[in-house]
Protein backbone atom coordinates (compact mmCIF):
# COMPACT_ATOMS: atom_id res chain seq x y z
CA UNK A 1 0.00 0.00 0.00
CA UNK A 2 1.31 3.54 -0.61
CA UNK A 3 -0.33 6.17 1.59
CA UNK A 4 0.46 9.49 3.24
CA UNK A 5 1.56 7.57 6.05
CA UNK A 6 4.84 6.16 4.26
CA UNK A 7 6.89 9.59 4.19
CA UNK A 8 8.37 9.26 7.31
CA UNK A 9 11.10 12.32 7.07
CA UNK A 10 10.15 14.81 4.35
CA UNK A 11 12.60 16.89 2.51
CA UNK A 12 12.57 20.23 2.92
CA UNK A 13 11.58 20.62 -1.04
CA UNK A 14 8.40 18.67 0.15
CA UNK A 15 7.50 20.47 2.96
CA UNK A 16 8.01 23.75 0.67
CA UNK A 17 5.78 22.84 -2.27
CA UNK A 18 3.28 21.30 0.84
CA UNK A 19 3.01 24.74 2.07
CA UNK A 20 3.13 26.58 -1.20
CA UNK A 21 -0.12 24.35 -2.54
CA UNK A 22 -1.94 24.49 0.93
CA UNK A 23 -1.64 28.10 0.81
CA UNK A 24 -2.70 28.56 -2.85
CA UNK A 25 -6.29 26.52 -1.68
CA UNK A 26 -6.28 28.81 0.99
CA UNK A 27 -5.91 32.13 -0.81
CA UNK A 28 -8.27 31.20 -3.89
CA UNK A 29 -10.88 30.71 -0.96
CA UNK A 30 -10.71 33.57 0.78
CA UNK A 31 -10.88 35.78 -2.78
CA UNK A 32 -13.51 38.50 -2.25
CA UNK A 33 -15.89 38.81 -3.89
CA UNK A 34 -16.16 35.75 -6.32
CA UNK A 35 -19.02 35.05 -8.08
CA UNK A 36 -21.20 32.23 -6.26
CA UNK A 37 -18.09 30.64 -4.59
CA UNK A 38 -17.49 30.11 -1.22
CA UNK A 39 -15.64 33.42 0.44
CA UNK A 40 -15.52 35.56 3.38
CA UNK A 41 -19.09 36.95 2.63
CA UNK A 42 -20.23 33.20 2.80
CA UNK A 43 -20.70 29.95 1.34
CA UNK A 44 -22.22 31.49 -2.26
CA UNK A 45 -24.70 28.54 -3.69
CA UNK A 46 -23.10 26.03 -1.35
CA UNK A 47 -25.37 25.54 1.13
CA UNK A 48 -23.14 22.74 2.98
CA UNK A 49 -19.51 24.77 2.85
CA UNK A 50 -18.21 27.93 4.04
CA UNK A 51 -14.60 29.42 4.51
CA UNK A 52 -13.57 28.11 8.14
CA UNK A 53 -14.49 24.41 6.32
CA UNK A 54 -12.21 25.11 3.23
CA UNK A 55 -9.65 26.40 5.65
CA UNK A 56 -9.50 23.08 7.39
CA UNK A 57 -9.91 21.16 4.43
CA UNK A 58 -6.90 22.65 3.12
CA UNK A 59 -4.61 22.41 5.97
CA UNK A 60 -5.94 18.82 6.00
CA UNK A 61 -4.03 17.83 2.49
CA UNK A 62 -0.85 19.22 3.82
CA UNK A 63 0.77 15.61 4.46
CA UNK A 64 -1.06 14.55 1.24
CA UNK A 65 0.86 17.02 -0.32
CA UNK A 66 4.07 15.91 1.20
CA UNK A 67 3.47 12.71 0.40
CA UNK A 68 2.98 13.56 -3.46
CA UNK A 69 6.15 15.50 -3.56
CA UNK A 70 8.13 13.06 -1.70
CA UNK A 71 6.72 9.91 -4.26
CA UNK A 72 7.50 11.45 -7.89
CA UNK A 73 11.31 12.71 -6.58
CA UNK A 74 13.96 11.06 -8.58
CA UNK A 75 10.74 9.90 -10.57
CA UNK A 76 9.94 10.07 -14.24
CA UNK A 77 6.24 9.90 -15.50
CA UNK A 78 4.90 6.34 -15.99
CA UNK A 79 2.35 3.74 -15.23
CA UNK A 80 3.60 2.97 -11.73
CA UNK A 81 4.32 6.45 -10.69
CA UNK A 82 0.87 7.69 -11.79
CA UNK A 83 -0.98 4.63 -10.22
CA UNK A 84 1.04 5.20 -6.83
CA UNK A 85 0.46 9.25 -7.29
CA UNK A 86 -3.19 8.41 -7.16
CA UNK A 87 -3.72 6.09 -4.33
CA UNK A 88 -1.92 8.78 -2.20
CA UNK A 89 -4.84 10.80 -3.66
CA UNK A 90 -7.24 8.96 -2.65
CA UNK A 91 -6.20 8.90 0.98
CA UNK A 92 -5.76 12.84 1.00
CA UNK A 93 -9.72 12.56 -0.19
CA UNK A 94 -10.48 10.71 2.76
CA UNK A 95 -8.38 12.95 4.77
CA UNK A 96 -10.38 16.27 3.67
CA UNK A 97 -13.94 14.20 4.09
CA UNK A 98 -12.83 13.64 7.35
CA UNK A 99 -12.07 17.41 7.99
CA UNK A 100 -15.21 18.33 6.68
CA UNK A 101 -17.75 16.09 8.21
CA UNK A 102 -18.14 14.44 4.55
CA UNK A 103 -18.34 17.68 2.57
CA UNK A 104 -16.44 17.10 -1.43
CA UNK A 105 -14.73 20.35 -0.74
CA UNK A 106 -11.66 19.69 -2.87
CA UNK A 107 -11.33 16.74 -4.39
CA UNK A 108 -10.85 18.48 -8.22
CA UNK A 109 -7.91 20.31 -6.33
CA UNK A 110 -6.16 17.61 -5.09
CA UNK A 111 -5.97 16.27 -8.60
CA UNK A 112 -5.12 19.18 -10.27
CA UNK A 113 -2.64 20.50 -7.56
CA UNK A 114 -1.36 17.13 -6.80
CA UNK A 115 -0.61 16.48 -10.31
CA UNK A 116 1.23 20.00 -10.88
CA UNK A 117 3.35 19.51 -7.11
CA UNK A 118 4.68 15.83 -8.09
CA UNK A 119 5.83 17.58 -11.72
CA UNK A 120 7.22 20.44 -9.59
CA UNK A 121 9.35 18.05 -7.91
CA UNK A 122 10.55 15.94 -10.97
CA UNK A 123 11.08 19.23 -13.27
CA UNK A 124 14.62 20.73 -13.55
CA UNK A 125 15.58 23.66 -10.94
CA UNK A 126 14.00 26.91 -11.92
CA UNK A 127 11.51 25.03 -14.65
CA UNK A 128 9.12 27.53 -15.84
CA UNK A 129 5.29 26.92 -15.11
CA UNK A 130 4.21 25.94 -18.61
CA UNK A 131 7.35 22.86 -18.47
CA UNK A 132 5.84 21.91 -15.19
CA UNK A 133 2.50 21.93 -16.27
CA UNK A 134 3.55 19.91 -19.66
CA UNK A 135 5.36 17.14 -17.54
CA UNK A 136 2.04 17.16 -15.26
CA UNK A 137 0.05 16.30 -18.37
CA UNK A 138 2.92 13.25 -19.32
CA UNK A 139 1.72 12.05 -16.11
CA UNK A 140 -1.81 12.75 -16.20
CA UNK A 141 -1.64 10.26 -19.87
CA UNK A 142 -2.02 7.41 -18.01
CA UNK A 143 -4.58 5.79 -16.96
CA UNK A 144 -5.38 4.81 -13.21
CA UNK A 145 -6.03 1.19 -13.53
CA UNK A 146 -7.20 1.13 -9.76
CA UNK A 147 -9.54 4.01 -9.76
CA UNK A 148 -12.97 3.15 -8.31
CA UNK A 149 -15.83 2.03 -10.31
CA UNK A 150 -18.02 4.70 -8.82
CA UNK A 151 -18.35 7.77 -11.49
CA UNK A 152 -17.94 11.14 -10.37
CA UNK A 153 -20.30 14.48 -11.12
CA UNK A 154 -17.10 15.21 -13.53
CA UNK A 155 -16.51 12.15 -15.09
CA UNK A 156 -20.89 11.99 -15.65
CA UNK A 157 -20.90 15.42 -16.99
CA UNK A 158 -17.68 14.87 -19.40
CA UNK A 159 -19.19 11.80 -21.16
CA UNK A 160 -22.63 13.78 -21.29
CA UNK A 161 -21.61 17.00 -23.06
CA UNK A 162 -18.42 15.35 -24.35
CA UNK A 163 -16.70 18.21 -22.44
CA UNK A 164 -12.56 17.28 -21.64
CA UNK A 165 -13.05 18.25 -17.87
CA UNK A 166 -10.22 18.36 -15.24
CA UNK A 167 -8.84 15.12 -16.91
CA UNK A 168 -8.72 16.12 -20.12
CA UNK A 169 -7.58 19.60 -19.00
CA UNK A 170 -4.61 17.65 -17.08
CA UNK A 171 -3.77 15.67 -20.27
CA UNK A 172 -3.16 18.52 -21.85
CA UNK A 173 -0.50 20.32 -20.05
CA UNK A 174 -3.43 22.75 -17.93
CA UNK A 175 -3.47 24.75 -21.14
CA UNK A 176 -6.30 27.35 -19.63
CA UNK A 177 -3.63 27.68 -16.40
CA UNK A 178 -0.88 28.81 -18.21
CA UNK A 179 -2.70 30.50 -21.45
CA UNK A 180 -5.55 31.83 -19.52
CA UNK A 181 -5.16 32.29 -15.65
CA UNK A 182 -1.34 32.83 -15.34
CA UNK A 183 -0.98 35.53 -18.09
CA UNK A 184 -4.22 37.82 -17.03
CA UNK A 185 -3.23 37.71 -13.32
CA UNK A 186 0.73 39.53 -14.39
CA UNK A 187 -1.08 41.62 -17.03
CA UNK A 188 -3.52 43.07 -14.42
CA UNK A 189 -0.59 43.21 -12.11
CA UNK A 190 1.30 45.47 -14.68
CA UNK A 191 -1.80 47.10 -15.35
CA UNK A 192 -1.64 48.50 -11.92
CA UNK A 193 -4.95 46.75 -10.07
CA UNK A 194 -4.23 45.24 -6.78
CA UNK A 195 -3.61 41.46 -6.36
CA UNK A 196 -7.25 41.02 -5.43
CA UNK A 197 -8.57 42.33 -8.41
CA UNK A 198 -6.31 40.85 -10.70
CA UNK A 199 -6.56 37.54 -9.02
CA UNK A 200 -10.79 38.05 -9.70
CA UNK A 201 -9.95 39.04 -13.24
CA UNK A 202 -7.99 35.72 -13.89
CA UNK A 203 -11.41 33.97 -12.23
CA UNK A 204 -13.63 35.44 -14.48
CA UNK A 205 -11.09 35.19 -17.50
CA UNK A 206 -11.65 31.19 -16.79
CA UNK A 207 -14.49 31.38 -16.16
CA UNK A 208 -15.47 33.56 -19.55
CA UNK A 209 -13.28 30.18 -21.37
CA UNK A 210 -13.78 26.67 -19.80
CA UNK A 211 -16.45 24.10 -20.32
CA UNK A 212 -16.41 24.21 -16.20
CA UNK A 213 -18.43 20.36 -15.30
CA UNK A 214 -19.58 21.76 -11.87
CA UNK A 215 -21.67 24.13 -13.93
CA UNK A 216 -22.92 21.67 -16.40
CA UNK A 217 -23.30 19.44 -13.30
CA UNK A 218 -25.56 22.41 -11.71
CA UNK A 219 -27.62 23.78 -15.04
CA UNK A 220 -26.69 22.04 -18.02
CA UNK A 221 -25.31 24.03 -21.33
CA UNK A 222 -27.77 27.01 -20.37
CA UNK A 223 -25.53 27.62 -17.39
CA UNK A 224 -22.47 27.49 -19.02
CA UNK A 225 -23.02 29.90 -21.65
CA UNK A 226 -24.99 32.35 -19.32
CA UNK A 227 -22.00 32.18 -17.25
CA UNK A 228 -19.34 32.72 -20.35
CA UNK A 229 -21.22 35.28 -21.56
CA UNK A 230 -21.95 37.04 -18.40
CA UNK A 231 -17.75 36.40 -17.78
CA UNK A 232 -16.65 38.08 -20.92
CA UNK A 233 -18.96 41.17 -20.20
CA UNK A 234 -16.91 41.54 -17.18
CA UNK A 235 -13.41 41.44 -19.21
CA UNK A 236 -14.91 43.81 -22.15
CA UNK A 237 -16.00 46.40 -19.30
CA UNK A 238 -12.50 46.60 -17.94
CA UNK A 239 -12.54 44.20 -15.27
CA UNK A 240 -12.87 43.92 -11.46
CA UNK A 241 -10.61 47.06 -11.27
CA UNK A 242 -13.31 49.61 -12.68
CA UNK A 243 -17.08 50.15 -11.80
CA UNK A 244 -18.50 48.52 -14.65
CA UNK A 245 -16.83 45.54 -14.33
CA UNK A 246 -17.44 45.39 -10.54
CA UNK A 247 -21.00 45.84 -12.02
CA UNK A 248 -20.91 43.24 -14.06
CA UNK A 249 -19.08 40.65 -11.91
CA UNK A 250 -22.16 41.18 -9.27
CA UNK A 251 -24.58 40.43 -12.42
CA UNK A 252 -22.80 37.08 -13.00
CA UNK A 253 -23.15 36.72 -9.58
CA UNK A 254 -26.71 37.13 -9.22
CA UNK A 255 -27.31 34.80 -12.52
CA UNK A 256 -25.21 31.67 -10.98
CA UNK A 257 -27.11 32.43 -7.19
CA UNK A 258 -30.45 32.15 -9.49
CA UNK A 259 -28.74 28.55 -11.26
CA UNK A 260 -27.54 27.52 -7.61
CA UNK A 261 -24.86 26.82 -9.44
CA UNK A 262 -20.92 28.12 -8.72
CA UNK A 263 -17.44 27.78 -10.88
CA UNK A 264 -15.71 25.29 -9.23
CA UNK A 265 -13.67 24.08 -11.68
CA UNK A 266 -12.31 27.42 -12.27
CA UNK A 267 -12.06 27.94 -8.73
CA UNK A 268 -9.26 25.13 -8.93
CA UNK A 269 -7.47 26.20 -11.72
CA UNK A 270 -7.24 29.58 -10.03
CA UNK A 271 -5.82 27.60 -7.10
CA UNK A 272 -3.75 26.22 -9.49
CA UNK A 273 -2.80 29.21 -11.07
CA UNK A 274 -1.81 31.00 -7.89
CA UNK A 275 0.39 28.12 -6.87
CA UNK A 276 2.39 28.00 -10.13
CA UNK A 277 3.07 31.95 -9.88
CA UNK A 278 4.33 31.64 -6.06
CA UNK A 279 6.88 28.49 -7.03
CA UNK A 280 7.40 30.79 -9.98
CA UNK A 281 7.82 33.55 -7.91
CA UNK A 282 10.00 31.99 -5.29
CA UNK A 283 12.73 30.57 -7.10
CA UNK A 284 13.22 34.00 -8.82
CA UNK A 285 14.53 35.20 -5.56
Amino acid sequence: MVGVSAVAAPTATSLRLADLAVCALIEEAELTPKPALVDRRGGGSHTDMDLPMLRRSAHALHPTFVALAERACGRVPGQLLREELAEIGRHGEAAMLKATGGVNTHRGAIWTLGLLLAAAVMAPPGAAPARIAALAGRIAAFPDRNAPCEASHGALVERRYNVAGARGEARRGFPNVIGVALPVLRIARKSGCTETQARLDALVALISRMEDTCLLYRGGTTVLSDARSLACAVLSTGGSGTKEGRRALRQLEVALLGHRASPGGCADLLAAALFLDSLDNSQRR
